[in-house]
């Protein structure tokens, strides 16, 4: 009877051992899928999402000077390029110049009535500026940020002449962020050594100037 004894509390041990196991690896597994949820909401915040242009070619995989990529918009030629990833503060804006390129673009014969309002010629060259800004107060204000572009080649070219139009001029709410592509067509690319790049001033909802404009000049 006594040996009976001492196998059931043996059994039950066992019973109570493989229980605590069970729920320690249980919880283990939980812990680990709750980070790995996590990192992947932490990976998807931290991708940018990259919007399509409905009259320019997708240039994202071009990197390297004499590439050429086609798609149905058109075939982009790279020129120059340089990955600047800057900031510049203008009051309450923080905004980052991330690249900038010059390609040669001819557009499909879809795409002509759009850039005969810029040019009229059925190819030509453009520079591009992909930038993000966020505005850190808690009013809306109005910024844009490229006003105005120089080149050491004497051409210039104001926020008018922007070919991207993606809506990132104007207003920007308390605590909201803008991001993508300005571009503006050019006419000399050899001789071209640097940018020049001249914000707006920061105006708030009275028109009032809070902060004045910045420049930033980038060499090739």
């Amino acid at each position: 009877m006594k040996k009976l004894f001492c196998i059931i509390l043996l059994s039950l041990a066992i019973a109570g051992c493989s229980k605590g196991n069970n729920t320690e690896h249980q919880a283990t597994e939980n812990k680990i899928a709750k980070n790995n949820q996590t990192n992947n909401i932490k990976q998807v915040i931290k991708n940018d999402i990259y919007v399509p242009s409905p009259q320019v070619t997708d240039d994202r995989n071009l990197v390297k000077k004499g590439e050429t990529i086609t798609d149905t918009k058109g075939e982009l030629t790279l020129i120059k390029y340089k990955k600047v990833n800057r900031e510049i503060r203008v009051g309450p804006v923080e905004m980052m110049i991330k690249d900038v390129k010059v390609m040669h673009y001819i557009p499909d014969y879809s795409m002509i009535d759009f850039f005969h309002s810029y040019t009229h010629d059925e190819e030509f060259n453009f520079i591009k500026v992909a930038v993000e800004f966020k505005n850190t107060s808690r009013d809306t204000i109005k910024f844009n940020p490229i006003a105005f572009l120089k080149l050491n080649t004497g051409e210039h070219k104001t926020w008018e002449e922007d070919i991207y139009l993606e809506n990132l001029l104007g207003e920007i709410e308390p605590n909201s962020v803008k991001k993508g592509k300005l571009g503006f067509i050019i006419k000399k690319t050899k001789e071209m050594k640097w940018v020049e790049l001249l914000t707006s001033d920061v105006v708030n909802k009275n028109g009032e100037i809070i902060e004045k404009a910045k420049n930033i000049k980038i060499n090739f």
